[in-house]
């Protein structure tokens, strides 16, 4: 790594690749290519366009057991043709992931309010969906999830020379003072026979570059709890369980038994839509309940339940809540527990076994080696913007007009001190409340925008932001309110209320 106290003349690193095309892809590949100094920039995305977590897919992930791993890296070392370097080959194609199905859904409204969400240099286009006009008033800030995707295509469309679609990147590693990428695309073979999927081929190979962007990984794997039976009771039953990223519309819950498991927003999502549609009563599971969303706690028809003690296959499939209550013959669990950082590509265990991702100065910079960067693994930090200061802050250390990163020594102090403050979880990447601090680092340590480029100054954090990126949320929650929800008052104050 730079050790001297001034940047260096010229960038830092001149063959840079971007691994992903989401929203977190596009704010690097836009930040790289502003700063017009790099010799190369290649962009890699699995999917067919660009759009990331926002593209839809018809289908849906199959319901996989906490302890099913299918991009272990043995699996994928195993797969990996031998001696690809300056020999790409040809292979049968690999069998469909199971777990590759975006969460998107043709319902989807956005939960931040718009003029935040958005990228600093460019808003998102106003538009409404019907069911957001009924819930929260014409002109509500939420916005459905064709204007995000096709915000993100048309923001695109500079930069699509760069990105190379439908190629995975299996594996980085680094060979000396260069990254090696090991790359498989689907393609399709000119000479077929018969069913076209026999002329479907798997081609690898392998680029080197100097430095490599993440910008993947958020919302790709499920994140189910590991409780007791669960594995034994899905294999019995496996239509009776799913997670919410496998939600896509609430047709099959009607008058069915339904039990929803979380406490967050997207478990408050599934009780809006299903709290008047299934048997009643929609039973809901939480450990932690957010507050903050406590009135969607509290719909009328919804039974809340404790922590899951254990699933059995009995009676048509058994839950044992830890209150020592049972639900017989239930026809729907959902897991709406969130999604399992995924970094499979990279050449370390890059997530613990806590959801962290370890070893990231400032949630960006590989500790020790800085030419490894991760964009947007990030959370409660004001998405897509936040993506768009830590793509900046890269681009110009990248190009060597940024800060220096302070010594090794105090990037793992900075990760020990964080550990302590936000605990080993996925919490250690969350940004709030300290918002202007984070944001702050980044504009400081990133600098002034370079004479003669196309770069420009960020703006400085503003606490109203907070107001618009939870303005949905609070819409939400009249919402919920009209509808009859009613939460009651804390324990101790119902004891010290007077009777009526």
């Amino acid at each position: 790594m730079q050790t001297s106290e001034m940047p260096p003349n010229g960038p830092r690193y001149k063959r840079i690749a971007v691994i992903g095309a989401g929203p977190s892809g596009y704010s690097a590949t836009r930040a790289l290519s502003q700063e017009g100094v790099f010799n190369c920039i290649r962009v890699f995305e699995r999917r067919d366009s660009v759009g990331g977590t926002w593209l839809y897919d018809s289908k849906s992930d199959i319901f996989q057991p906490p302890n099913s791993d299918h991009n272990s890296k043995k699996n994928r070392d195993s797969k990996i043709p031998a001696n690809l370097h300056n020999n790409p080959q040809l292979t049968d194609p690999e069998p469909e992931d199971p777990t590759v199905y975006n969460p998107t859904y043709n319902t989807l409204d956005t939960n931040a309010g718009a003029s935040t969400m958005a990228f600093t240099h460019t808003p998102i286009p106003w538009a409404n969906s019907l069911q957001s006009i009924k819930k929260y008033g014409r002109g509500n800030s939420s916005r459905p999830w064709k204007s995000v995707l096709a915000y993100i295509e048309d923001l695109f469309i500079p930069y699509l020379h760069l990105v190379t679609f439908r190629t995975t990147v299996e594996k980085i590693e680094k060979v000396g003072i260069e990254w090696v990428l090991t790359l498989r695309q689907e393609r399709p073979m000119y000479r077929q026979h018969g069913d076209a999927k026999e002329g479907r081929r798997d081609y690898w190979w392998q680029e080197r570059f100097d430095a490599v962007v993440a910008a993947t990984g958020h919302f790709s794997v499920a994140n189910v709890p590991n409780i007791e039976g669960l594995e034994e009771t899905a294999k019995v039953f496996p239509g009776k369980f799913e997670h919410s990223k496998a939600w896509r519309a609430a047709d099959k819950y009607i008058d069915k038994t339904v039990v929803v498991v979380g406490g967050a927003v997207s478990a408050a999502d599934l009780v809006d839509d299903l709290h008047a549609l299934v048997k009643k009563p929609l039973y809901l599971s939480q450990r932690t309940p957010n507050p903050f969303l406590a009135k969607a706690w509290y719909l009328p028809g919804v039974e809340r339940k404790p922590d899951i003690k254990r699933f059995s296959p009995e009676n048509s499939g058994t839950i044992h809540f830890t209150d020592g209550t049972e639900l017989q013959g239930f026809d729907h669990v959902i897991f709406a527990t969130g999604y399992k950082l995924s970094y499979p590509y990279m050449p370390f265990e890059a997530v613990t076994p806590q959801n962290r991702m370890n070893g990231f100065y400032q949630h960006i910079f590989r500790i020790g080696d800085p030419s490894l960067t991760v964009v947007g693994q990030v959370k409660v930090a004001v998405s897509f913007r936040v993506y768009e200061y830590q793509a900046v802050t890269v681009a110009r250390y990248f190009a060597g007009r940024s800060r220096e990163l302070p010594s090794i020594e105090q990037q793992n102090e900075w990760e020990a001190n964080r550990i302590l403050y936000k605990g080993p979880t996925e919490a250690f990447h969350e940004i709030k409340p300290d918002f202007a601090e984070y944001y702050g680092w980044m504009t400081d340590f990133h600098g002034d925008p370079a004479k003669g480029t196309d770069t420009y100054k960020l703006p400085v954090w503003e606490d109203c932001w907070i107001d618009s990126d939870i303005e949905i949320l609070l819409a939400k929650d009249r919402y919920w309110g009209s509808i009859g929800a009613v939460v009651p008052p804390p324990i101790e104050e119902a004891k010290i209320r007077p009777k009526a």
